[in-house]
């Protein structure tokens, strides 16, 4: 545990170990996003998907728990570093310069870093309310997941909640991606134009596979 201690005592640490926790997250939405797109199949292969997951429940507590101290660092690692960067910078810039091209998603990327994070993580408060705890509209006992999932994609809160949650969240991969590679030392001149569309890319897919569910839920369920 020395090593993290030590790397996160730096400036360049948080940000290293803020991009690994970035990059592990990007690979759970993938993961995410392949077992919901399950729902586009049919009723009884997202049950079955869910059920067989759910029975799983060691393994499921342990990836929860990977999950959430993931999340909790990347998060915890942002607020410290926009303080530290904030009174690093004594005034504010009356204009702003960069050599970056802006993604698809984001024309000054660095501004809305900080903003888009606060509201993804809403947004997945939101989700974990509706979706994991059942702390909103409750459904029948013995209800199945894909009933489930399509009753609660009908809430209005749900709804435009999910729709703005993710484009957001899209808007802040756009970024974030590449961001992470170069926080890890992996960029370079060659290939930065490579990071930047993969990223651009990735959170395209993301962005516009997780709002495909409630448009379909309303439109088709």
């Amino acid at each position: 545990m020395n090593w993290l201690i030590r790397a996160l005592s730096s400036s360049i640490g948080k940000k290293f170990v803020m991009g690994i926790t970035g990059l592990l997250l990007c690979g759970f939405l993938i993961t995410h996003l392949a077992g919901n797109l399950l729902l586009y199949v049919g009723a009884e292969e997202y049950n079955h998907y869910a059920h067989a997951l759910h029975e799983q429940k060691m393994l499921l507590a342990v990836a929860e728990v990977g999950l959430f101290v993931l999340f909790l660092a990347h998060v915890v690692l942002a607020v410290v570093t926009t303080r530290e960067n904030k009174l690093a910078r004594k005034q504010n810039y009356d204009v702003k310069e960069t050599k970056q091209k802006a993604p698809l998603f984001a024309y000054f990327p660095h501004d809305v870093m900080w903003t888009s994070g606060v509201i993804v993580l809403g947004f997945v408060l939101l989700h974990l309310a509706d979706f994991r705890l059942g702390l909103r509209n409750p459904g029948p006992e013995g209800e199945e997941p894909f009933d489930k999932a399509v009753r609660l994609l009908h809430d209005p809160i749900t709804f435009g909640g999910y729709i703005a949650g993710v484009l957001v969240l899209g808007m802040h991969l756009s970024h974030g991606f590449s961001s992470a590679f170069q926080s890890l030392g992996l960029n370079h001149p060659k290939y930065n134009k490579f990071i930047q569309c993969a990223g651009t890319a990735f959170a395209i897919i993301i962005a516009v596979g997780f709002a495909s569910f409630p448009i379909w839920a309303v439109m088709f369920q």
